[in-house]
């Protein structure tokens, strides 16, 4: 009975340690981690792991793969933790470390980005593309959307990972010029020239899939 009351009292220490973690900053948590400190990296991981899957799910669509991807960005931030020395906030350096880890993960499995019509960004993500349906006399309806996603989704499969990134973070997600380029570690210029080239690019795709689809009775 000692034994289990003694298992019970540690048990109990251990719980309300790990709830004044919860109290912790980002910037706390991050330096009692370098440190050695396991419990304070466990709350970093229970803290960020929503935004991180939420993110990684925009970009993978097997629940298998984005646990995968999910798991490196936490390895790598383990891993480079001592490199971000309170430099910025660490949301934003954790979104770059996540950025970065879809952009290899994309280029070496070379993956497709699923956009669903339950996304909320729907509207802004397809408001261009769904002018073009309707110029090609296609009805405003559920069917006309879904053809819409599939048209997008190919097109999509056809870009480079950092062109699949970029339309996603500002034309679906809504970020700046500005985020995006801290998230990318890249000058608000190249971000601005690879955004012009890479909606370029999707609409040309997009008006040659509507063409042959045009062709094929698709539009009229």
């Amino acid at each position: 009975m000692q034994n289990a009351s003694i298992i019970v009292v540690r048990k109990t220490e251990r719980e309300r340690l790990l709830k004044s973690y919860e109290q912790l900053s980002d910037d706390e948590l991050t330096v009692r981690s370098c440190a050695g400190d396991e419990d304070a990296f466990a709350e970093i991981v229970r803290r960020y792991t929503p935004r991180v899957f939420m993110f990684v799910g925009k970009f993978f669509r097997q629940r298998s793969v984005i646990e995968e991807v999910a798991q490196e960005v936490f390895l790598r931030v383990y891993v480079q933790l001592k490199s971000y020395a309170h430099k910025g906030s660490f949301e934003g350096w954790l979104t770059r470390v996540t950025v970065n880890t879809c952009i290899n993960h994309l280029r070496s499995k070379k993956e497709g980005i699923e956009l669903t019509a339950s996304s909320s960004s729907e509207e802004e993500e397809f408001n261009w593309i769904e002018k073009k349906l309707n110029d090609a006399s296609l009805e405003n309806s559920d069917e006309d959307r879904l053809v819409a996603s599939d048209l997008v989704n190919k097109v999509l499969g056809k870009m480079s990972a950092e062109e699949r990134i970029i339309l996603t973070l500002i034309d679906a997600e809504g970020h700046s010029i500005k985020e995006v380029a801290r998230m990318m570690n890249w000058s608000e210029a190249k971000v601005k020239i690879k955004a012009f080239r890479a909606r370029r690019k999707m609409r040309e795709a997009i008006e040659k899939l509507l063409r042959k689809r045009g062709n094929q009775g698709y539009a009229k």
